[in-house]
């Protein structure tokens, strides 16, 4: 609950001040956060833990972590070559959404989305550990990428998305937020009465 609340006054009294001066270290910042917290949200988990499902159409965690691995995998593989390509926002058009306005869209809970086939989770990690492994590597080549990408290249490059025209930089949110997604899902999990204690 406390890491919920937190994340919460993030949203609420660090994002829009911070993302209103289109600020490439409010994005880093943001992977930091997010990061952080999924990690603090199942710390010391078992294999048991990671497994539990509570019913059986609902994820496990050892899902959602595996879920967020293969979303930053595609999304990054559909970003990278996008940059190497010249700035389109001229042809494409303008995002229709603001910063604020992603992150809103995607770390609300309240509304349900169906993950695509290729997203779908088969509950391959039986630890935190491995998970935060894979998770970690990825993240390494998603931050050197936004760090050598200059601030107006992250802005003229876009794409379609579910949410229509997104830029790059509102497609990096988007992976951040989705983390903080379901570092919410992890923890409604945990707060279900059957979960394992131990």
């Amino acid at each position: 609950m406390k890491l919920l609340i937190t994340s919460v006054l993030f949203i609420l009294f660090v994002m829009p001040s911070t993302i209103a001066q289109n600020n490439k270290q409010f994005l880093l910042d943001y992977y930091t956060t997010t990061e952080a917290q999924l990690q603090q949200s199942m710390a010391g988990l078992n294999e048991a833990q990671m497994h539990f499902k509570g019913t059986p159409e609902s994820w496990s965690i050892s899902q959602c972590l595996e879920h967020i691995v293969k979303t930053e995998q595609m999304i990054l593989s559909m970003i990278k070559p996008g940059l190497e390509q010249p700035a389109n926002i001229g042809e494409k058009g303008a995002p229709g959404n603001t910063d604020e306005k992603i992150i809103e869209m995607v770390t609300d809970r309240g509304t349900k989305h169906k993950a695509p086939e290729a997203l779908i989770p088969e509950g391959k990690y039986k630890s935190p550990e491995a998970a935060m492994a894979d998770l970690k590597a990825g993240r390494v080549e998603i931050l050197a990428l936004i760090n050598s990408t200059p601030d107006a290249s992250l802005r003229d490059h876009v794409s379609d998305s579910p949410a229509g025209i997104v830029d790059a930089y509102q497609y990096f949110l988007f992976l951040a937020g989705h983390t903080s997604r379901h570092t919410s899902q992890v923890q409604e999990i945990k707060e279900d009465p059957a979960f394992p204690k131990s």
